[in-house]
């Protein structure tokens, strides 16, 4: 890697540290207690057998290649800059793009999930944004749902060889997206309407977010193109390293 990858791998981890330090309770993420004890132990016990795959694909792909190690502090980086940027809404709460679309498109969904547990780890014990107790559920969510569609959508439009570009804009756009269904599933099942059930209850919390979410997932997109694009410019010989660029195309 050159000295100019250096200096954007510098910035992106200067970057996340600045924009990280103001916390907003009321983010996205689950916050600390809010979800009943079973659930917690629920989404907890759930996501074990995910983190068990992202922890074997992570030690496979640093056995092919230990400079792959880069690249994925990198992915890591960019889901910490992105999901600590919490943007207040008209609905009362706050909203966040997630960054894991990246990640998945580069990794695979499994190592996202071990990037993603780090993050909310830290997230939850600096910047009080989510929690201890939710982690289980956030993980979920933000680390192995969302990841998960990102990777199909972009896998399916290379199957197909359709336009890689769009491929990756509608993997990152709906995977952040598909993140906030899956936690307002959550909050539902934790918290069903009095009237109209999970349901109801879900539709409710979706309404919170929305607002906010559309435009921000979007931009996520949009920003995660140009990254793909700058790296595929910039840092040839590590996408290649990773496997993401074989005679241009992954």
């Amino acid at each position: 890697m050159g000295k100019r990858e250096k200096k954007i791998i510098i910035f992106i981890s200067i970057f996340a540290l600045v924009n990280g330090v103001a916390p907003v309770v009321n983010a996205m993420h689950i916050m600390e207690g809010y979800l009943p004890p079973k659930f917690c132990i629920l989404w907890g016990a759930i996501c074990i057998p995910f983190l068990a795959a992202g922890y074997l694909s992570i030690k496979k792909t640093l056995n092919k290649n230990r400079r792959a190690i880069t690249m994925l502090a990198m992915a890591g980086a960019f889901v910490f800059v992105l999901s600590s940027l919490k943007i207040p809404s008209v609905t009362g709460s706050c909203s966040h793009m997630t960054g894991t679309g990246l990640g998945a498109i580069l990794f695979g969904p499994s190592a996202v999930s071990i990037l993603g547990i780090i993050v909310l780890i830290f997230q939850a014990i600096l910047l009080a944004h989510g929690g201890l107790t939710t982690l289980g559920a956030n993980t979920f969510s933000m680390a192995i749902a969302g990841p998960l569609l990102s990777y199909g959508i972009y896998k399916l439009f290379q199957r197909f060889k359709l336009n890689k570009n769009v491929g990756i804009f509608l993997a990152a756009t709906l995977g952040d997206l598909f993140t906030y269904c899956v936690t307002s599933i959550q909050l539902a099942l934790a918290y069903p309407s009095a009237n109209g059930g999970v349901l109801a209850s879900a539709a409710k919390f979706l309404a919170v977010f929305a607002p906010t979410q559309l435009p921000l997932a979007i931009i996520e997109g949009i920003l995660t193109v140009v990254i793909v694009i700058g790296l595929e410019t910039y840092a040839k010989s590590e996408m290649k390293d990773i496997g993401f660029l074989v005679g241009g195309e992954k």
